[in-house]
């Protein structure tokens, strides 16, 4: 009986010594979180990291991507590792312009992977034919283009050389024609598929640094788009944007509205309306939003999927969506949110843990998805 008590004391003993442990490594990775300017060391060590990892052949960089995904989903995921990366880069160099020399070098490099045939191999099997040696064509391929189109937007609006300029007018004519042949002015991502209107706002982005960059043009196609988003594609329940619309556009067909799309639906709209992305930021917080010990934002607005796993959101936790608390990083930093954005970052770091070695610092769990740190750097380094 007394060495039963003993291990039963031990056992507690190690239980309350891992919870310390925890605390304070949490409490130590939390201290530099505050403002742009006070995380600059933390920015540039997790800039350092992606760069090695992502900035590779593309076949390693597809291999970084976990294999139980799938070649699709591993595609999709390598891509959105650049582009967030891009993204992220294009931010740096705004706040910090002493590195935008090296933002434009690494950005180049990315455009390269995301060209490559490699990474292009996932948008060809699903439409049966190549992205970029179709963009006469008529098949949508919209996000892989949009992604591509919106890396080499931000190449250039940092300074990057016109090397990539005879292409971007090509993916931006694409896009254009074929959004504007399709009666509901959106495209699907894949064959037989519903609708993901976040995958459209990339390419309405796109188009929009596009029409900054070349005296308006385009920018005829965003502002109807988004009219049309304003009249037509607002869920009537929560106010905010749709997630999905039928293949036919049938907006008489009732989709769910999820909190990972939500929340990257409202930061890709800070981009073009920010008055629009501020209607839709209130609801989103009033929706999706959990303000606790462990702040974010939930995936299903009733809070279901206590435990469970989507592939776009990640593993639910508490009903909390770690790709849409991360997105929502975004949206709290542009908006200037600054007490969620800490609360927010505090949950990252709750679920992440950070790690440094050699000046370059990451998440735990970048090392099983080094898309969710790509996009935590580029959501928390956003600027007007």
């Amino acid at each position: 009986m007394k060495k039963w008590i003993y291990k039963h004391k031990l056992l507690i003993a190690c239980m309350i010594l891992l919870v310390l442990i925890k605390v304070v490594w949490v409490a130590w990775g939390c201290w530099s979180i505050g403002s742009q300017q006070t995380e600059k060391n933390d920015i540039l060590q997790r800039r350092n990291w992606l760069i090695g990892k992502i900035v590779v052949e593309p076949r390693q960089l597809l291999k970084e991507m976990p294999r139980g995904l799938g070649l699709q989903f591993q595609g999709e995921w390598a891509l959105y590792s650049c582009s967030m990366l891009s993204k992220a880069l294009y931010n740096i160099s705004i706040l910090y312009p002493e590195t935008k020399q090296k933002s434009i070098n690494t950005i180049d490099s990315l455009i390269q992977i995301v060209k490559s045939p490699e990474l292009r191999l996932y948008d060809k099997i699903r439409w049966e034919e190549d992205p970029l040696d179709s963009i006469g064509g008529n098949k949508s391929h919209i996000s892989y283009l949009s992604h591509l189109a919106w890396m080499i937007g931000n190449y250039r609006k940092i300074g990057g050389c016109d090397k990539y300029n005879a292409l971007h007018d090509s993916l931006c004519e694409a896009m254009n024609r074929r959004i504007l042949t399709s009666e509901c002015m959106n495209l699907p991502t894949y064959p037989g598929e519903d609708i993901y209107i976040p995958d459209m706002l990339v390419a309405i982005v796109a188009l929009s640094d596009y029409a900054q960059l070349n005296n308006e043009k385009y920018q005829n196609t965003v502002n109807c788009w988004i009219q049309r988003a304003k009249s037509e594609w607002i869920d009537s329940e929560t106010g905010l944007l749709r997630s999905f619309l039928p293949l036919d556009g049938d907006i008489s067909v009732k989709s769910p509205i999820k909190g990972s799309y939500s929340t990257l639906n409202t930061y890709y709209l800070t981009q073009i309306d920010p008055e629009f992305a501020k209607e839709q930021y209130t609801h989103l917080k009033e929706v999706f939003l959990i303000d606790s010990w462990l702040t974010g934002f939930k995936e299903y607005p009733d809070g279901s999927g206590f435990l469970g796993m989507d592939v776009d959101a990640g593993p639910i936790i508490f009903g909390l969506s770690p790709s849409g608390t991360a997105f929502g990083i975004g949206c709290a930093t542009y908006f200037n949110d600054i007490d969620l954005r800490n609360d927010l970052l505090k949950t990252a770091e709750i679920a992440g843990h950070t790690i440094v070695w050699n000046n370059k610092r990451h998440y735990l769990l970048a090392d099983i998805a080094i898309v969710g740190e790509a996009i935590t750097l580029a959501m928390k380094t956003t600027c007007k």
